[in-house]
Order: C-alpha cells, then sequence, then structure tokens
C-alpha cells in the first residue's frame, strides 16, 4: 500500500527519531509493499530530494530514508505505481521551485482529460512536467492556481490562498472527471513551500498526531506534527476526515479546513 507522510517540527537533527517514534503507525518497516519511495526536504534554504524509483524488492528502513536527513519540514512518499512507470520522474515527491507536492490515490479517466488538463496550464508550468503521472500533473493545476494570485514564489503565501487553491484545483478534476464519465478521484496530498504545510483527504483514511518531548541538553523541548495516510492509525492519531485538510504552520499548529 501507498503511504504518504508530512513532517513538520521545532528541530532539524530528530525527523529519524520521529519516524522511529511514530513506526506503530507509519510500519516498522517502510518499503514492505512499496515500489518506490522517496524524501523532499527543506534544509539551509534548500528544496533537496532524495529518491529511489524502483527498489526491485529489496528491503529499506527509515534510517535509509532519512538517516542522513537535517531538515524541519519533509513530505515523504511510499509509491504503488497505478499511473506512470518506475523512473525518477514519476516518483514523489515533485518539486517546482519551493513547493514540494506528494499524492496517494488514482484520478480515474486520467488519460482522456490528461491533454486537456496540460493545455490549461501557462506554458512555464506545461514545460516543467517531466513524468506521466496523475499526480505531478494535478500538483502543476494546484501551481496555477496560485499562479494566478501572484503567489507562486512567495515565501509566506496566505493559507486561505493554498486552501483556496487546492479546492479550486479538486473543483477542476472533479469537473474532468465527470465530462469523461469517470468516478471522483482520490485525493489525498500533502504539499508545502517550508514554511506552510498542508494535508488534504479525499481518498484513504488519513490521520496526524502532535508531539512534544522534553528538553533534552542539545536544544528546546522536541516538538513535531506528523501527517500521515495510507492504512488505518493508532487511537492517539487523529482523524482528517474526508472532504478536510490541515494546515501546519512554522509555529507547529494545526489549522483544520474544508475542501468544498
Amino acid at each position: 500500500m501507498a503511504r504518504i507522510i508530512a513532517y513538520v517540527a521545532n528541530r532539524s537533527d530528530r525527523l529519524l527519531e520521529a519516524l522511529l517514534e511514530e513506526r506503530g503507525a507509519i510500519g516498522e518497516w517502510p518499503a514492505e509493499q512499496a515500489d518506490a519511495w522517496g524524501i523532499g526536504f527543506y534544509q539551509g534554504g534548500e528544496v533537496l530530494h532524495k529518491k529511489r524509483p524502483y527498489r526491485g524488492g529489496d528491503p529499506i528502513s527509515w534510517k535509509d530514508i532519512a538517516g542522513n536527513v537535517r531538515s524541519d519540514c519533509a513530505i515523504i512518499h511510499l509509491r504503488r505505481a497505478s499511473v506512470g512507470d518506475y523512473r525518477a520522474e514519476n516518483t514523489h515527491p515533485f518539486r517546482m521551485r519551493r513547493w514540494l507536492f506528494a499524492h496517494h490515490g488514482t484520478v480515474y479517466g486520467f488519460e482522456a482529460m490528461r491533454a486537456a488538463l496540460i493545455e490549461s496550464l501557462p506554458d512555464f508550468l506545461r514545460r516543467n512536467i517531466r513524468g506521466t503521472t496523475d499526480s505531478e500533473v494535478v500538483f502543476h493545476i494546484f501551481l496555477s492556481f496560485l499562479h494566478d494570485r501572484g503567489l507562486i514564489d512567495a515565501l509566506d503565501v496566505d493559507s486561505q490562498a493554498v486552501v483556496s487553491a487546492l479546492r479550486s484545483t479538486v473543483l477542476l478534476i472533479d469537473r474532468m472527471s465527470t465530462e469523461v464519465g469517470a468516478p471522483l478521484a482520490d485525493l489525498d496530498v500533502a504539499l508545502s513551500n517550508g514554511r506552510l504545510t498542508a494535508v488534504a483527504c479525499r481518498g484513504a483514511p488519513m490521520f496526524y498526531v502532535e508531539r512534544q518531548f522534553p528538553e533534552d541538553g542539545h536544544g528546546p523541548p522536541f516538538r513535531y506534527v506528523l501527517a500521515y495516510g495510507g492504512s488505518e492509525a493508532p487511537p492517539d492519531y487523529t482523524p482528517i476526515q474526508k472532504g478536510q485538510g490541515i494546515l501546519i504552520t512554522r509555529e507547529i499548529q494545526v489549522r483544520p479546513f474544508c475542501l468544498a
């Protein structure tokens, strides 16, 4: 089963520790049923990627994915391919400038609507599409709505603008799905520009947890929010209802929103 994780913390030195802490929810061995994995993260003012497009059945651990990553904001994706083959261009999370994006689910009838969706994009976004997945196109549609507001490069983008762009993306995909006679898309997504992270549920169950640990002598008390989608989660996780989402701020605050 594919899985999607969004992580925001107040420290950059304990990502792996947080993943290991949450093994009861996200799994002891992350890629047992995944074809590929990728992590996107923010470090030293840069947006970085680490991807393994096809693992060929090899075992993988959270240490392999995040052991050398120092970041207070990351998006991780474990992929079971449904649209698009195994290559780096099709491996989540996708990146455009400061934005990272990962998707769990399927846009049904995608081939019937792909050309029209891509044609609706500004030229610079159309040229940035490298792979063949529905997910990458959904990402660029979201970016196009931010671009319409002049916010695609804004560092401190208004949270309501992000929510509005997500809503517009879902509405457009739903309209196109209806036009081609396909079921409505499964759209569990996680996206971030490093300062604001959004997680939305329109498919498989999604959950989040807020943690705080005492000061350890190496920094302030460790706090993080981890959102997770792909299977059932432990009772101490808060569910994100279908059609709902959360915003996670740099202050590690969680704000709910509605996709409708």
